[in-house]
């Protein structure tokens, strides 16, 4: 091996072991994994930069660092994530990427464009670092039944700037809607789903989108789970003073935990009670709403037996009769599990859109969506029952998002009785 390998490897293996020693085993293992799987692609890659090399070995240095230092996780400044963070990630993504370059360069074949998988990861940086506001149209209750489970049609037009965002959604619209349709009702809602606080969603961020939501005056906030990442927490208080505006408007917000949530519990249940929100755990309330009251339900993250789980929590709290029934459900991978027409719409987020995809060119595909059965992101049906997967608020495991933005929706959801 070459000088630059020993030096990666010997970099990879004190991550590894430090991690494990000084952090937790399960760090330490998946460091291994991934530092390892990006060594084998980017040693290849790295002697043919030519004039680039001085900053393709600085980009490289900058992947190990970023490990190095979640070893002890805390919430970073901007100058450490534009100096180790953003490009790190954004240099082991887009290596990710290019395993094709990588295989062509280790067999010593000619490598066209190397540059195409750093300049998608560019703009996968980007739109890892910007949220896409949107306004969307769902109808629920006395819809048409459809089977088997399939994506449905649904109006969303993207708003750019705060002017056109109250034009396409105007409050005053909003309340005319809800008296002036006989048999139909109108709720305006805002929805924050794995905003996975850390390297690309920061505390100020966050506040930012709960400002903008308490500015929209909606009739109920819903927060859908996956609050943090590493990073976030090593600093338990960086969640609650993120979600701080949404206290102002806090008996309208609900919310149920996601499966990274039961990593560290009592930072999210803390953070939530700080700012008055309503943790609904496999159990649902009435709440009454300037259209008229509806029964929120919200489900804890089940990671087994899940349809016996669910219909034990429907069971335990029947549908309230005339009213809406909404529902708090992470992972859109359990919509299936709950009894047929149980709910009229559940919220659930997870999939961060699908993260990889086309949808940016408007077009519906995703990983997520070719390679599993899982709701990717958007408008659902089943029987009576609808789901919306929302894109994310930010995102987690893979560094970059690409091709799929996140989300910051105005959600005018009509009831028909």
């Amino acid at each position: 091996m070459t000088g630059l390998a020993w030096l990666s490897w010997g970099a990879v293996a004190a991550i590894a072991l430090g991690g494990a020693l000084l952090r937790s085993g399960s760090f330490g293992l998946s460091r291994l994994i991934l530092l390892s799987l990006y060594t084998l692609l980017i040693l290849p890659i790295l002697p043919r930069q030519g004039d680039n090399g001085g900053v393709a070995l600085a980009l490289h240095l900058t992947v190990y660092l970023d490990s190095l230092f979640l070893i002890r996780p805390r919430m970073r400044t901007t100058a450490y994530r534009i100096m180790i963070s953003w490009p790190g990630q954004w240099f082991l993504a887009s290596t990710l990427l290019a395993l094709p370059w990588s295989v062509a360069a280790a067999i010593h074949l000619p490598l066209p464009h190397p540059w195409v998988p750093y300049a998608c990861g560019l703009i996968g940086l980007y739109q890892s670092l910007s949220t896409q506001r949107e306004s969307v149209q769902l109808q629920i209750g006395n819809v048409p039944e459809v089977e088997p489970l399939q994506r449905l049609t649904y109006e969303r037009q993207r708003q750019r700037t705060k002017s056109q965002a109250q034009k396409g959604s105007p409050r005053s619209t909003h309340h005319q809607s809800k008296k002036s349709h006989q048999g139909k009702r109108s709720f305006k809602i805002a929805q924050i789903t794995d905003p996975h606080l850390g390297p690309f969603l920061s505390t100020r961020r966050l506040y930012a989108i709960c400002q903008r939501i308490v500015e929209e005056e909606p009739d109920l906030v819903f927060l859908t789970g996956d609050f943090l990442t590493m990073e976030s927490k090593g600093s338990p208080d960086a969640l609650a003073e993120a979600l701080e505006p949404l206290k102002a408007i806090h008996q309208k917000v609900f919310a149920c935990l996601g499966n990274h949530d039961h990593e560290a519990p009592e930072i999210v249940k803390n953070a939530l009670s700080k700012i008055g929100a309503t943790l609904l755990i496999d159990e649902a309330l009435v709440h009454e709403t300037p259209a008229g009251p509806v029964q929120i339900i919200g489900f804890d993250f089940h990671f087994r037996n899940r349809q016996e789980k669910l219909l034990q929590v429907c069971q335990a709290a029947p549908r309230q009769p005339e009213l809406p029934r909404l529902a708090l459900l992470h992972d859109p991978g359990e919509f299936q599990c709950l009894p047929e027409n149980e709910v009229d719409l559940a919220f659930s987020g997870h999939t961060h859109g699908g993260q990889l995809g086309l949808v940016s060119l408007g077009l519906p595909w995703t990983i997520v969506g070719l390679l599993t059965s899982l709701p990717d992101y958007g408008f659902w049906g089943r029987g009576r029952s609808r789901l919306y997967v929302h894109r994310g608020t930010g995102h987690y495991g893979y560094s970059l998002r690409l091709g799929v933005p996140a989300e910051e929706s105005q959600l005018e959801v009509e009831y028909k009785s």
